[in-house]
């Protein structure tokens, strides 16, 4: 099969500034919008983000409808939930107010609500499911994020954990990109300190992975261009996203979590997410989100600071971050002059660094912000042993969609010395 020739570049559109909440209303009403649903969690139903999508609906003369109970970090069976309830409330537009487990249920019920599948894996990423292609356009679908992370708001991308197999999982197309993003920096000033540094980490390693994968030119070129998928590998567009995103997470994540009234600190925060979310929606990410996502499916007791109670959870951005340090020790050889690029973007001195340093000096960087922020020391802070390796190289395999970006093939003898080293983080 021939090489790649070509990359593409899709992202949502995106509104930023204080106080841009309130113009949902009119931008649904400009769509067509008459009957809407509201995606969110219990914890902010109650709180200003959406009492202010609801006032501006209502000022629209725009009927909504409330579900509240996605699940942070959800799993296919809350997913089925809210594909249910907004089964039976059919409305012409959604609204999702929240972190990226919101937005990306909200992703979930707007496909599964508009061309319903034979079986709920048809559109899951293979192996687990058949990665069957959008049949076509979705409903409007805004997000109006409450954190600085994901970046969810800009990409096709929708993950969950698959309680069937202890992993994480997810669907990805263009097709699922919300219309717009709103932007609104005035929804972080009351987010948890240890939100704040989870969502942040999750910004740093979005940007680190999309930037170190592999060249887009070096994927097989597909049978026609709908083929082509939303990870295509880095590329010159995505990789400016990428840098200037890590720019500012080097000179305003350690502010925006120790000072929420930081104004400019958090707002830069939430234009990273999106910066990054643009880079890696485009380019992908790679191993530590692959390994993050059984460290997320099978923990058991952990349950982190700042988060619901009600189960035991290692936030996204923890899971990702706990596996980076380990990951980019192994991966500089295949590209040390990138590897720097990205420490030096992270604010590392790499002016007499030799190449074969360049891994160690970009594991330390991004090891100075997980102490600084407080993060577990490794995966044996939240209850992994070296006996549960095996089962964490498992539930890593099937995540093909990002590991084969890896500029280093990962197999699994290779997986479990990156847990084993992952254990302690310093």
């Amino acid at each position: 099969m021939a090489d790649e020739y070509a990359f593409e570049m899709a992202a949502s559109s995106l509104r930023f500034g204080a106080g841009v909440t309130r113009e949902v209303g009119s931008d649904l009403a400009d769509l067509g919008v008459r009957r809407v649903l509201v995606v969110t969690d219990p914890n902010l139903v109650a709180r200003a983000p959406v009492q202010a999508v609801l006032e501006s609906l209502h000022a629209a003369g725009i009927e909504a409808v409330l579900f509240d109970q996605v699940r942070v970090e959800p799993t296919d069976l809350s997913f089925k939930a809210a594909i249910a309830f907004a089964t039976a409330r059919p409305t012409d537009g959604i609204v999702a107010v929240g972190g990226g487990s919101v937005i990306d249920t909200a992703k979930a019920v707007n496909l599964y609500t508009s061309y319903p599948p034979a079986d709920f894996l048809d559109y899951v990423n293979a192996p687990i499911g058949k990665a069957l292609p959008v049949p076509g356009p979705l409903k409007p679908l805004i997000a109006v994020p409450t954190t600085a992370g994901t970046g969810s708001e800009t990409t096709g991308v929708s993950i969950f954990d698959f309680t069937g197999m202890h992993a994480k999982t997810g669907i990805a197309s263009r097709r699922l990109k919300p219309t717009l993003g709103l932007l609104d920096p005035d929804h972080t000033r009351t987010m948890p300190p240890q939100v704040a540094a989870s969502s942040g980490l999750d910004i740093l390693s979005h940007a680190v992975e999309s930037f170190t994968a592999i060249p887009y030119s070096s994927r097989p070129r597909p049978e026609r261009p709908a083929l082509r998928p939303a990870y295509q590998g880095a590329n010159p567009i995505s990789d400016i996203w990428s840098l200037q995103a890590l720019r500012i997470v080097a000179a305003c994540l350690v502010r925006a979590v120790d000072d929420p009234d930081d104004d400019e600190a958090r707002a830069q925060m939430m234009l990273a997410a999106s910066y990054a979310g643009v880079g890696f929606g485009n380019a992908g990410v790679h191993l530590p989100h692959g390994m993050s996502y059984p460290v997320s499916a099978q923990v058991t007791h952990y349950r982190a600071p700042g988060y619901p109670a009600d189960h035991p959870m290692v936030p996204h951005g923890v899971s990702v971050i706990l596996n980076a340090p380990a990951v980019f020790r192994f991966t500089a050889a295949a590209n040390p002059a990138r590897h720097l690029q990205a420490a030096a973007a992270l604010g590392a001195d790499v002016a007499r660094v030799h190449e074969a340093d360049a891994g160690r000096v970009l594991a330390d960087r991004i090891t100075w912000f997980m102490q600084r922020l407080g993060v577990p020391n490794g995966l044996a802070a939240i209850g992994y042993s070296r006996a549960d390796i095996p089962r964490l190289v498992e539930g890593t395999l099937p995540q093909h969609r990002v590991t084969r970006l890896s500029p280093r093939p990962a197999e699994p003898d290779q997986l479990a010395a990156l847990f084993e080293d992952a254990m302690v983080a310093w």
